[in-house]
């Protein structure tokens, strides 16, 4: 059955107007890109919280894949972290423990936001680990070629899909959503859902968002901060006639 997936945007910037105006809107979801974007460890912890008092949920994707930021982004209170540039199952296998308390994982303790700063019981090592998500990126040969053993994984809560440098990396350029790219697509959704566990996506145009509702995503980001900017500057200038 089709379902709408919970609509996000990218968050590139250390804009907390733009959490504020996406939250206003109608959006459900930020993902803080500190792969890509700008953002400083200082202002994503500040604008999880934001985020997280606007009604949004949050998603850090991490500045790289290793530990300290898997667990940062946790303890400030994210909602998940997008692991980037997964090279492989054993790869994928290594870093999501570390998004998971013992005996699960490997993530550290610590006196954190999620934990009300040690004042919660026992008990919530096992809620964090039911409640904040964990989805490594599939973007790589490797880690496609790989991708049943990447969805079985415990510490696994969904993939993230990456189309641009799935694309990339298997030589045929840029996605566009050629026979190709699309059958890359279905094997790691085949893989997510055979698991039991959720997909998602970056979904910015009508034929890219009707796939993810037609294949059951549990999110999507239809824009970013700053596309959005680009947008509305272009739409000034051409009053101008410029």
């Amino acid at each position: 059955m089709k379902s709408r997936p919970q609509v996000g945007f990218w968050l590139e910037t250390e804009s907390h107007v733009a959490c504020e105006l996406a939250a206003l809107l109608g959006f459900e979801l930020v993902i803080l890109d500190m792969e890509h974007g700008s953002i400083s460890s200082c202002s994503a912890e500040r604008l999880v919280l934001l985020s997280k008092l606007l009604g949004l949920t949050v998603f850090v994707r991490l500045v790289a894949a290793d530990r300290s930021p898997i667990q940062q982004a946790l303890d400030w209170g994210a909602d998940g972290v997008i692991i980037p540039q997964i090279e492989n199952a054993e790869h994928a296998r290594m870093l999501c423990n570390y998004a998971k308390y013992p005996p699960l994982g490997t993530r550290g303790v610590g006196n954190n936001r999620p934990g009300q700063y040690g004042t919660r019981g026992p008990e919530f090592y096992d809620a964090e680990n039911r409640l904040k998500y964990c989805f490594p990126m599939v973007e790589t040969p490797g880690a496609l070629m790989e991708v049943n053993d990447i969805a079985a994984l415990a510490t696994v809560d969904g993939l993230f899909l990456g189309p641009t440098d799935l694309s990339m990396r298997r030589g045929r350029g840029p996605n566009q959503w050629t026979a190709a790219d699309l059958a890359d697509a279905e094997r790691v959704i085949q893989s997510a859902q055979e698991a039991g566990k959720y997909w998602a996506m970056p979904a910015p145009d009508d034929r890219k968002f009707e796939f993810a509702c037609q294949h059951n995503a549990l999110f999507v980001t239809v824009a970013d901060d700053v596309t959005a900017l680009k947008w509305g500057l272009d739409k000034g200038l051409s009053v101008a006639g410029l």
